[in-house]
């Protein structure tokens, strides 16, 4: 029995997306939670807890776009066509973004709110146009042979336009868990008072499509209410419920640090679950499997040595980054 692959390949770009989304996610929620803190002390703090490992985290986007280009490369050239505005569009985000990190503390107090904004308007535009991928994804793209046959405007939708406010909602509740664990005295607290609301508002956001994609997409309504699919499906709203009951109560307590993050994780995690149960087997929604679409074995094989290779390094880099800088941050005397 060979190795098969094509799932190998498909295994590894989808958990580059979710590393992505989890480590991105938070330090682009700290740029949308900015405008809730206005002392300029408190903002310091919070670039601070992700300015030593921002860079490293978007290097699982670099290779999620790579692993696509080489392993599904019909994939790439249809969605890259599709979401070409998209995409582009996010990418102008990540550069304000990256660019005020570094400009804001060698700035004078005079052009420190211009970077200020640039780091708001940042965070906000790449995770807008992220989530707006995300819903035009799922709404499918039109293929004549080898082709992308659609319109440079398909992906503006109202359901896209809607997963682009979703997403802005789930990266500041990521934003507000992570500084739970990295801050403290009244910071920590405002921190505290704004995890409920954006549990409650990604709840709501979360019942929405929920409903709203069945609705729209029969050929999703099929895979989710169809057995085998059914008996994965059933779990999910259920544990949704649960993990969102336990993070309400720990978003309070005191001695609640860590839980609240990862119990956000988690509902991270159970809504990209939902997505894979929505397009799985297909890597072109509607209806072109991650194997139809996949290169040659040749191609993939040679780029499976050199990712079994740089996957573990990237791993390590990101675990020993987090390990050195952890612990809480100190308004005057930085980590401890």
């Amino acid at each position: 029995m060979g190795i098969d692959l094509p799932l190998i390949w498909f295994i590894i770009i989808v958990f580059s997306i979710l590393m992505y989304v989890v480590m991105d996610g938070f330090d682009l929620g700290i740029g949308l939670l900015y405008p809730m803190v206005r002392e300029t002390k408190d903002r310091d703090v919070m670039m601070n807890t992700v300015a030593p490992v921002w860079d490293g985290n978007e290097t699982w986007l670099v290779m999620g776009g790579a692993g696509l280009f080489g392993a599904f490369p019909l994939a790439y050239s249809v969605i890259l066509d599709a979401l070409a505005v998209p995409l582009t569009i996010m990418l102008i985000g990540l550069i304000f973004r990256g660019v005020a990190f570094e400009f804001r503390f060698k700035a004078t107090v005079s052009h420190r709110g211009f970077w200020d904004k640039s780091f708001i308007a940042g965070s906000f535009i790449a995770t807008f146009a992220q989530g707006v991928v995300l819903g035009a994804f799922l709404n499918g793209f039109p293929v004549q042979g080898r082709e992308w046959s659609g319109s440079v405007f398909d992906w503006i939708t109202p359901f896209s336009l809607f997963c682009g406010l979703g997403l802005v909602v789930a990266y500041a509740l990521l934003g507000a868990s992570w500084l739970i664990i990295k801050t403290e005295g009244h910071l920590l607290q405002t921190m505290r008072k704004l995890a409920r609301p954006l549990l409650l508002a990604l709840l709501v956001v979360m019942a929405i499509v929920s409903i709203w994609t069945p609705l729209t997409h029969q050929s999703i309504a099929d895979r989710w209410f169809t057995t085998p699919n059914l008996f994965f499906f059933l779990p999910v709203p259920v544990l949704v419920l649960l993990v969102s009951w336990a993070l309400w109560r720990n978003a309070w307590l005191p001695d609640a640090h860590y839980a609240p993050f990862i119990l956000t994780l988690v509902l991270v995690f159970l809504g990209f679950s939902g997505l894979g149960i929505s397009i799985w087997p297909n890597l072109i929604p509607p209806d072109i499997t991650f194997r139809a679409a996949s290169a040659p074995p040749e191609s993939q094989g040679f780029m499976l040595v050199g990712a079994l290779f740089i996957i573990p390094l990237i791993l390590v880099y990101t675990f020993w980054s987090y390990y050195v800088f952890r612990g809480k941050i100190d308004p005057n005397h930085g980590y401890h």
